[in-house]
This record gives C-alpha cells, structure tokens and sequence, in this order.
C-alpha cells in the first residue's frame, strides 16, 4: 500500500511533537511522586503558585503565535525570504513583550507581601518565560521537521529529572528544584534558535514597523482567546492560593498534575494535526471537516475512556503516586477526572475547526465569556469550599465551553 509524502510528513510531525509533548508531561510525572514526599504539600503548593502566577507572563509573550505562527510558516513553508521576516518578527515581539512581562513582575513581587516573602523563587520562575520565548516550537511544528526539537527536549528534560534526583533532597532545596526547570527551558530555547539560523539558513532581520504591526494584530484574536484560556486554568491555581494557604493549593495541584498528564496524550494529537488541518481547510472544507469527525470519534472515544478509569480508581492513583498525606487531593482527582475528555472536544471544535474556518471572533467571544463565569464562580464558592471549589468551577467552565461550541457549530455549519 503506498502511502502519499504528504502522509508521511505528517506522521513524523505527529511522533516527533507525541516525544516532545510526552517529555514535558511525563518527566514531571517520574518525579511527582518522589517530590510531592520530599517538599510536602506546603513547598509543592507555594511552586505551582507560582508557576500559575508565572504562566501569565508566558501567556503574554506566547501573544497566540503558538497557534497563527505555525500556521504562517506552513504556507510559506518553500520561501525563505518570508520565513525569515515571521521568524524575526515574531522572535521580536516575543522579547519585547517579554521586557515588559518584567517589569510588572517586578512590581507585583516588591509591592505585596505575598510574593515578597518568597521573590527568590519568582524570580527563578519567572526565568522559563525567557526560554518558553527562545524555544521556537511554532517554526518547527510550521515546517513539519519536529524531530530536531523532539531530540533536544527528550535530552534535557532526561538530564533534569536526573538533576531532581540527585539535588532535591529536601523541602530546603526548592530554589534549586526551580533553578533546574527554568534553565532547562532556557538552554532548549538557545539550542532552538541555533537550529533554526545555522541549520535552516533562515536569518533573523530586524523587521520593518509595519511588518512587526501586521504578526502584532494577526495574533489578536488568538491573545485574547488564551488569556481568557489562561483565567479558567491559572487562574484558579492563582485565586485558591490567594484565599488558602499554600498547603491547599499543593492538594489541588497535586491531583491536577495527574489530570494533566492523562490530557497531554491528547493535546499532542491536536498540536500536530493543527497546521495539515489548516491546509486541508483552505484546500477543501469538507475534507476539513471528514478529518475533525475521525478525531472526534476516535480520539474522544479513548479519551473518554481514561477519563472513566480515572473516576473509579481516583483513590488508588492519589495513594500510589502521591501517599496519604495527600488523601485530601482524591476528591479533587475525581471532579475533574473528565476534563481530558471535555478539553479535547473543546480543542477540536474550537481552535482545530472554528479557528479554520473563519470563526476567530466567535471563538474568543466564548472563551472571554467563560473566563468571566469562571472567576465569578471561583470568587464565590473557592473562599468556601477551596480546592473543591476550585475543582468545581474548572469542570463547570470546561462543561460551558465545550457545549458552547459545539451548538455554535451545529446552528452555523450543521456539522457536528
């Protein structure tokens, strides 16, 4: 049976991006049960504080080329003139952006004792924005030659999780432990860019104004879309660490991680199916639309099933990955066990066809919304109910969402 060149491109971009995405999932979770024992839940609660409170710095200086930039470089993928001038342009907002995610970090962390009390860790956490902006995913996912970064991420990552082992001996060892993760992502991102300018031959030139406002407003829709992502998912790791202690929050992150890491399998079918599905759109829209119905059925079906599995066993998994200290996180597990389900409906409907037909201004209008139902829920029943409450106002907003594209879909293009 031959198999067309287009096919088999995509089928390396799907292994080589699976690598990346399940490095970044699964070394944490190699290392989850040994850290969650050693820092306890106090310390594991105060670094995914933040690493929630950092990751909207990383929202701000992603500014959604992690979705228009890869999408970009694939139709201009056989003219390198035009490479370089998004490669630049987007490498240039990216740092600008990133000064500016400085300054106000650096004004949150000086003005509220909140942070005060822990800047040292804020600050190295803050460091992986530095090299989430170097790591140039989208011009390799653009071009479908993912394997180069699948190598230097699998490595890197391997030689942190080994770092975590042998430094982090202790709750004491937290700066460290966050050293490691931000200059891990660093050194990805100088290998990255190295690759991209001498291995590809693309040059990075600064762009002209208009070129940098033309990448600026295309990303628009998208920014708005994964700020409002980012106020349903940090958000409320951020919000449960500003109304409960730092133990809490390492309840909820705890069980979460879990739940992350059973929704990374999925989301790394979504990321490299993004920019052929975009293609095949432009080409023809029913071809489009056969492909998003094969990963609805598929993909949901399997999804659906990890997620029951999770419901029914959630005591078991909290009590083998994480021990009893943390049998307040079991609850937490099972609320939002079905979030990888709901999740990748909603990233298939949403960014994978409302996105590729046309619907960038529909799209972020039911994010924005979420997100404000999302906060108005959390400030009302987190205070109470803390990482139950948090819990339940992910699995409600998630719920919303996915139900509203899926009508919004259904009424417009009949096709779900």
């Amino acid at each position: 049976m031959n198999i067309s060149p287009v096919r088999i491109n995509l089928l390396k971009n799907f292994t080589s991006l699976s690598a990346i995405q399940m490095s970044n999932y699964l070394f944490p979770l190699i290392t989850l049960p040994y850290l969650v024992r050693v820092l306890g839940p106090e310390k594991y609660g105060l670094i995914n504080f933040a690493a929630a409170f950092v990751a909207y710095f990383t929202t701000l200086t992603d500014y959604g080329f992690n979705l228009t930039a890869p999408r970009e470089i694939s139709i201009h993928r056989n003219d390198k003139e035009k490479l370089s001038e998004i490669f630049s342009s987007v490498l240039t907002i990216k740092v600008v952006l990133f000064l500016s995610s400085f300054i106000l970090l650096f004004l949150v962390v000086r003005g509220f004792e909140r942070f005060s009390e822990f800047e040292a860790i804020y600050y190295m956490s803050f460091a992986v924005v530095a090299g989430q902006i170097l790591y140039p995913v989208w011009f390799f996912q653009g071009i479908e030659e993912m394997k180069y970064l699948s190598f230097i991420t699998i490595t890197l990552r391997a030689i942190s999780v080994l770092l975590i082992f042998l430094l982090i001996k202790s709750a004491d060892d937290i700066l460290v432990l966050v050293a490691i993760n931000s200059f891990t992502y660093i050194v990805m991102g100088i290998i990255g860019i190295a690759l991209v300018i001498l291995k590809f031959k693309i040059p990075f030139r600064f762009p002209e104004y208009k070129t940098l406002r033309f990448h600026f407003f295309e990303g628009g829709h998208i920014f708005l879309s994964t700020v409002a992502i980012n106020l349903y998912t940090s958000t409320n790791t951020f919000l449960l660490g500003i109304f409960a202690n730092d133990t809490v929050v390492g309840y909820f992150s705890a069980a979460d991680k879990i739940r992350i890491a059973v929704q990374s399998f999925f989301s790394i079918l979504s990321q490299a199916v993004y920019p052929h599905l975009a293609l095949k759109f432009k080409n023809s829209f029913e071809e489009g639309i056969v492909i998003v119905k094969k990963l609805v059925l598929y993909a949901g079906s399997i999804s659906f099933l990890f997620c029951l599995l999770i419901l029914i066993f959630a005591g078991e998994i909290i009590h083998l990955l994480l021990g009893y200290q943390y049998e307040e996180s079991i609850v937490v597990l099972r609320i939002i066990s079905f979030l990888p389900f709901l999740i990748l409906l909603s990233n298939i409907y949403g960014i994978q066809t409302m996105l590729n037909i046309g619907y960038k201004k529909e799209f972020t209008i039911i994010i924005a919304l979420a997100a404000v139902i999302n906060i108005l829920i959390s400030l009302i029943v987190v205070p109470i109910y803390f990482q139950i409450g948090t819990a339940s106002s992910v699995l409600i907003t998630e719920l919303i969402v996915t139900s509203s594209m899926i009508l919004f879909l259904w009424k417009k293009q009949k096709i779900v």
